[in-house]
């Protein structure tokens, strides 16, 4: 068996829920060399007897099969990326499930869900969420780079709309300003990559209706959302301790996690982990290269300022200027790549149906434009200034499409799939 088929035994997620039995046959990851970023838990109908241990962890994949298809089911589909963002995907199965008034929620995918989550985007503002945070600084970052594709594109096209000093001040500054948001929004990113819930939670309440003499009364139970312990639904500081934390502080023993010990927050991890654990995480990964590209892509940000960029020689304009943008592009094409890997059960079958594939995809034909940019830019001549700045008017609104969808994502923390 693979690494990427196994957890290992301190990293198995959900061990704490009596309630939810691990397939083992479905953990998987893009990569064998990598981290497990997907498993998938039946829920096992609540009883005395697997109050104190997981029931039957070591049935045959058959046999998980067959009760896992059985009319009205509950699967809890664990994902590394969902985990990091405080999400909980939960899937029904059963016909009887989609009936109103059944106590089962409505799939995300329903266009009233779909409406209440565009709706969230304009009226909510959790502040103290870390996912939210980096999704809302990345849609204005892109914001700011589209304003900055107008300034250095549209003089191009019709130079009749060009204003003194436009692509000089305008250019210059909106590149900096979004240089900054993109760099502020990676040191957040690289910090939620390993504030994940170590032990995750379910996220759901499941409730059986029982008669007076507590028999189960009917098959489909009532589904809320609950428990939550992630650090995301703590609003008394901006970033830090989680929910269990403060059950802690309190005086009350969070039962949903094992090991109260552990801290929920860490500003940077132990050798240990980042040796044994994060180095083989595939969102680590990417958050790094993300940061990384940042990083040396705000050079370019910083010397695109009036009063730099217009008193550097050709030689040094392309060594500070147009260099970190190739280097800086490149570290986001290889993070965009690696989120869409992250959330595919291999590396070659895209997830067309998740969230998360598609903030990858659009991230990664930003990265791409990006790089373009420079590689055209170094060639003074006017066919490749101008191809120079269609990739970065292209390249921005690439951006901002995948940051809208990740502040959707960031706003829905229980998405649910109903299947017969």
């Amino acid at each position: 068996m693979t690494r990427g088929d196994t957890f290992h035994p301190d990293r198995r997620p959900l061990q704490q829920e009596n309630a939810l039995q691990i397939r083992n046959e479905q953990v998987n990851g893009p990569f064998k060399t990598l981290n497990p970023t997907r498993a998938v838990f039946n829920h096992e109908k609540s009883s005395d007897e697997n109050k104190n241990s997981i029931a039957s962890q070591n049935q045959s994949a058959h046999q998980n099969t067959q009760e896992h298809h059985s009319p009205g089911s509950l699967e809890f589909h664990w994902a590394s990326r969902n985990n990091r963002k405080g999400r909980h995907q939960l899937k029904i199965r059963g016909p009887q499930s989609a009936l109103p008034g059944s106590g089962v929620p409505r799939p995300t995918t329903h266009w009233r869900e779909i409406c209440k989550g565009i709706g969230r985007i304009v009226t909510r503002y959790p502040v103290w969420d870390i996912s939210w945070l980096v999704a809302y600084l990345f849609t204005w970052g892109s914001i700011i780079w589209v304003i900055n594709g107008f300034f250095v594109f549209l003089p191009i096209l019709r130079q009749a709309t060009e204003f003194q000093n436009e692509v000089l001040v305008g250019g210059g500054i909106t590149a900096f300003i979004g240089a900054t948001i993109f760099e502020v929004g990676s040191i957040l990113l690289i910090l939620e990559s390993y504030n994940e819930n170590r032990t995750g939670c379910f996220g759901w309440a499941v409730e059986h209706a029982l008669d007076e003499h507590g028999h189960e009364v009917g098959s489909v139970p009532k589904i809320l959302p609950n428990n939550c312990t992630h650090h995301h639904l703590n609003r008394k500081n901006l970033v830090g301790k989680g929910v269990e934390d403060h059950e802690k502080h309190n005086g009350k023993e969070s039962s949903s996690s094992p090991n109260n010990n552990r801290k929920s927050w860490v500003w940077y991890p132990s050798w240990e982990d980042l040796r044994t654990h994060y180095m083989y995480e595939i969102g680590f990964l990417a958050s790094l290269s993300q940061l990384i590209g940042a990083t040396i892509f705000w050079i370019s940000g910083f010397t695109a300022l009036p009063g730099i960029l217009d008193h550097l020689s050709l030689g040094l304009e392309d060594g500070i200027y147009w260099t970190p943008q190739v280097i800086g592009g490149t570290g986001f094409i290889v993070s965009g790549t690696l989120f869409m890997a992250e959330t595919q059960t291999a590396w070659y079958k895209p997830a067309l149906g998740t969230l998360g594939w598609h903030i990858g995809f659009w991230n990664t034909i930003g990265g791409i434009g990006f790089t373009l940019t420079p590689a055209f830019g170094y060639d003074p001549s006017s066919w490749s200034q101008f191809q120079a700045s269609c990739s970065t008017f292209w390249g921005s609104f690439a951006f901002l499409i995948g940051s809208v969808i990740q502040l959707y994502e960031s706003l829905e923390k229980n998405p649910v799939a109903v299947s017969a």
